[in-house]
This record gives structure tokens, sequence and C-alpha cells, in this order.
């Protein structure tokens, strides 16, 4: 008998229980046996409610903000990154499918939204919906195909389709600018009152509201049955399969969604730079997201957030000091992910913590 696995949701709202499908029911049955507490032990702690990871992100967010007003650009990659990241991680950790293309999506909403501003209309909100809705469109459609496939084929075909995108925007020299990038375009002010200056306050708090609410609705999804379901096909698939779950939907299904918020990533990266470059699409980007992802840790939603905040920072750091070389430090950092996994570093300091108290 395997380990139970206790669910970390909210609980469902009084009179919600009897009407869950059967699907949804025997999944939970099998994932999370019932634990009664034993005599003289208290019951399990009911998990945080859903909102109180995100609202702690906008509230660290907005404090670095402040006392760093000088870094307030680096604050908006932070974000943007993290959003990023945050989209592989449903890809990755939660359904278990290795992609080293998902900057396909990125890319995909990156053009979208900078072309629309362009060709159509600079209000921010309405182009980072234009963006939401290209990586949603390119997941759609790719993932009707990739998905019927596991693996290392599904980790090829993922490379292989970021890079005909790729070929697509070099050969596309009208609408995307081809290697000299997408530019020329400049946004509205954010809810017709805030400017998009080079101060970058206003595209700072942008960013990171973005950010907030989509790891709010990631959140909710991972918890909730369908995310609990599909955690269930990534432990074992041919199990979730034989209780009658349909699992090329539920995996078409969050596939979806991360490319939507790739997509609001690319846009909102287009947005505040103003100029969508080829390495928007580049297999670089894709491995830097998983590296980050590897060093946050995968599956838990805000492992995403913390690996692009420190792959960011040392980046950042590193290249000020030495702009042709930073690249040791990320290569050592890489080996010391690789010798130490951050599992293993996450699980001493919670035991060094309960130590002192």
């Amino acid at each position: 008998m395997g380990k139970p696995v206790l669910l970390c949701r909210d609980g469902p709202a009084p009179g919600l229980a009897s009407q869950r499908s059967a699907e949804t029911m025997n999944t939970m049955t099998t994932l999370t046996p019932v634990l009664a507490a034993a005599p003289g032990q208290a019951a399990a702690p009911r998990c945080a409610p859903a909102w109180r990871a995100p609202l702690g992100v906008l509230l660290v967010g907005m404090v670095a903000c402040t006392l760093l007003p000088d870094q307030l650009g680096l604050m908006t990659r932070i974000f943007i990154t993290a959003l990023f990241v945050l989209s592989l991680d449903l890809v990755v950790g939660v359904a278990g499918l290795a992609t080293l293309g998902h900057a396909a999506l990125f890319g995909m909403g990156a053009y979208a939204a900078g072309i629309f501003a362009l060709q159509v209309h600079p209000d921010p909100l309405v182009g980072l919906a234009v963006g939401i809705a290209a990586g949603a469109g390119l997941a759609v459609l790719s993932g009707a195909f990739l998905l019927r496939f596991q693996g290392f084929t599904f980790l090829m075909l993922t490379v292989a389709i970021s890079q005909i995108l790729l070929s697509l925007a070099q050969k596309a020299r009208h609408w995307t600018g081809g290697d000299d990038g997408l530019s020329g375009f400049v946004m509205g002010p954010l809810l017709g009152r805030f400017e998009f200056d080079l101060e970058g306050r206003a595209a700072a708090l942008y960013a990171l509201v973005v950010l907030a609410v989509l790891f709010y609705v990631a959140r909710r999804i991972v918890d909730s049955p369908f995310g609990l379901a599909v955690r269930g096909i990534h432990e074992n698939r041919a199990r979730m399969a034989a209780l009658g779950t349909p699992v090329f939907a539920r995996l078409w299904v969050l596939y979806t969604v991360a490319g939507a918020m790739a997509g609001a990533a690319g846009a909102l990266s287009a947005q505040t730079n103003a100029v969508v470059g080829m390495d928007s699409l580049s297999f670089a980007l894709s491995a830097e997201a998983l590296v980050m992802l590897i060093l946050g840790g995968a599956g838990r939603l805000t492992g995403a957030l913390i690996g692009a905040t420190v792959f960011t920072v040392l980046h950042h750091t590193a290249a000020s000091i030495n702009p042709y070389h930073w690249l040791f430090v990320v290569g050592a950092l890489l080996m010391l992910v690789v010798l130490v996994s951050p599992a293993k570093a996450w699980a001493w300091l919670r035991r060094r913590s309960g130590g002192a108290r």
C-alpha cells in the first residue's frame, strides 16, 4: 500500500459534496485515503486558503518596489520571468510533461501583443488579453498533437515546434521584424491614467498584479479536484485511465491554461520593454526556465517564483560584475542544483527550523 497523501484544499462549500461526479469521487478516493486521527491526536491542520500565497507575493513585491526604486526594471523582469516559470510548472511539475519548447508559447504571446499594439491599438489590457488568447490558441493547436505522445518523444516534438515558430518569425519580417526584432510601438496609459514612463513604476506594478492574479488562478486549479486528477495522471496514467478519467482531455485543458499564462508573460514582456526579439522563441529561454524551475522545486508553484527570483537576481548581479564570464557563475549554480537537489535542501531547512523550536 502506497503512502497516503493529504489533500490540500480549501474544502467544498456546504451542500456541494453530493453534486460531485462519480469520476471525481473515485479519483479522490484513490489518491487521498481518509486518515482518521488516532486517539489523543489532533486532526491534521487544514491548508492555508488559496489566496494567501498570492496575496503574500503581491505584498512582498510592493514592498520590494518601494524599498528598491532604482531596481524597478529588474523587479519587472523578475515578475514576468516568475509568471513564465509558473506556467512551466503546470506542465512539468503538475502534469509531469517534460518540455524544452515552452518558449514557443511565451513568444507567441509576445509577438501577438506587440503586433496588436503596433497595428491595431496600444491599450495594455486589451493587448494582454490578445497575448493570453494567442498563447492559449497555440497550446490548443499544438497540444492536440503533442499530448498524444509521452516521454522523450514529447520532449523533442516541443523543441521542434519551437524551432518551427522561430523560423517562421525570421521569415515573416514584415510582421515580426525578423532578426532586428519587433519595435516601434508605444503602449498607451494603463487604465487610461498610468503612463509607462522611464522610471518603470507603472510597468513593475502592472506585472506584479498580473502575476499575483494568475498565481491565484493556478493555485485554485491545482488544488481543485481537476488538479488532483492531473496529479494522479502524473503519478500513474494507466490507473487513472482505468478509473475512467479522460486523461487526454485533462492534460489538454491544463496545457491550454499553461499556454495562456505563458502568453500573458510574453505580452507583459513585449509591453514593458516595447520590443520583441527573436530570443523570445529561443531554445535558450526554454532551457533557462527549466533550470529556474528545478532550482526552486517543481510541482509546488511557489518553487517557480523562488527559482525565477534567485536565478534572475544572480544573473543580473553576475553580469554586472563581469559581463563576459557570468555564465561561469550560472554553471556553478547548475552544478550545485544537480549535487544538492532543492527538495533535499528544503527538507533540511524544515528539520533545522523544527529542531530550533
